[in-house]
């Protein structure tokens, strides 16, 4: 296996053959910060001094025509072709306290969530070591890119990574999830991947907000919590936003949670709303802003979902009530 040698500030380390800059990095331990490893946040821009990389996907979101102009580069899209001297502001926030690896994994079975989610259940031969809330890379026979998705279980001896998916019409990936993977097939894993995990030594009240296939980290957020004695004196308030009546999910699974209708409260709203429908209407920031309102800078708040739902969030969050950043927490994904 080919190794190359990365030149970085305070943290030189080896690149296995097959691992992105950002990849190898995050093996090492190294706080290279990162959100979404798939090339839309831009999170993980860094600047080549020396050496020769592949860029893996050169018209990548994450980067503007400005950072093009400037050299920059994004490392989950880059891998080594040299020994590479490189710059990046790194962080000790984004240090893994779980360092990701490659694995093999077992689909063990699937089960419908809705008309389009499904929960896929694969199980590796050692531990499933992972935080609530985290994400990893699944490798996907016959789709070129690895697609990060979020477990919606938390971390156990049994070696089992669940996943609530959303299939996306048209969408590579998820068709041959959907389609072509059955019981007793194996793919590739590797994780964990993601800083929007539950702060398990945080004394205040929760939110957590999902919307779509955001549900898998939010739920992970919420059995972790209960998992860890949280619930116990603290309050957990679950918000989940859908475009239509039957899209709405989540609700039954929080049941399984003992604190479910004592200290974990459930809310939904759809943003198209049908004849049927009695329950709340519009956009879920709006719901979280009716229900907490000006008690939103004494929680945690975690969330996870499409860009417009995210975006809107963080600037309720942040610029309409002052919440402090350290208290938000979220990966962005495109």
């Amino acid at each position: 296996m080919t190794e190359h040698q990365i030149l970085l500030e305070g943290s030189d380390y080896l690149q296995a053959s097959g691992d992105t800059v950002l990849q190898g990095a995050l093996r090492a331990g190294i706080g290279f910060p990162y959100e979404c490893s798939s090339g839309g946040c831009g999170s993980c821009k860094f600047e080549l001094l020396e050496g020769e990389v592949e860029n893996l996907w050169p018209e990548a979101a994450g980067l503007t025509e400005r950072d093009r102009r400037k050299h920059k580069l994004l490392a989950c899209q880059c891998r080594p072709k040299s020994t590479l001297k490189i710059k990046v502001r790194t962080g000790s926030e984004y240090q893994s306290q779980l360092l990701p690896r490659r694995r093999r994994v077992t689909l063990l079975e699937t089960q419908d969530i809705t008309h389009d989610l499904r929960e896929f259940r694969f199980r590796s031969d050692d531990p499933a070591e992972f935080q609530s809330g985290q994400y990893a890379l699944l490798h996907i026979p016959g789709v070129a890119a690895p697609r990060a998705y979020s477990m919606s279980n938390t971390g156990n001896a049994a070696g089992e990574w669940h996943f609530q998916i959303r299939q996306i019409q048209s969408g590579k990936a998820t068709g041959k999830l959907f389609h072509e993977l059955i019981a007793g097939e194996q793919i590739e894993l590797d994780g964990p991947y993601g800083m929007a995990y539950l702060r398990n030594h945080v004394a205040r009240d929760i939110v957590c907000v999902a919307g779509g296939s955001g549900l898998a980290p939010m739920i992970a957020i919420a059995r972790g919590a209960s998992q860890a004695g949280l619930l116990k004196t603290q309050q957990l308030h679950f918000f989940y936003g859908a475009r239509t009546p039957r899209d709405i999910c989540g609700e039954q699974i929080l049941q399984s949670l003992p604190e479910m209708g004592v200290n974990l409260h459930y809310y939904s709203i759809v943003s198209q709303a049908e004849a049927a429908w009695n329950g709340e209407t519009g956009f879920v920031h709006e719901l979280v802003r009716r229900v907490l309102g000006s008690n939103l800078t004494r929680h945690e708040c975690y969330f996870a979902g499409p860009p417009p739902m995210t975006q809107a969030l963080q600037e309720m969050l942040m610029l309409e009530y002052g919440v402090p950043f350290e208290q938000i927490h979220f990966d962005r994904y495109f």
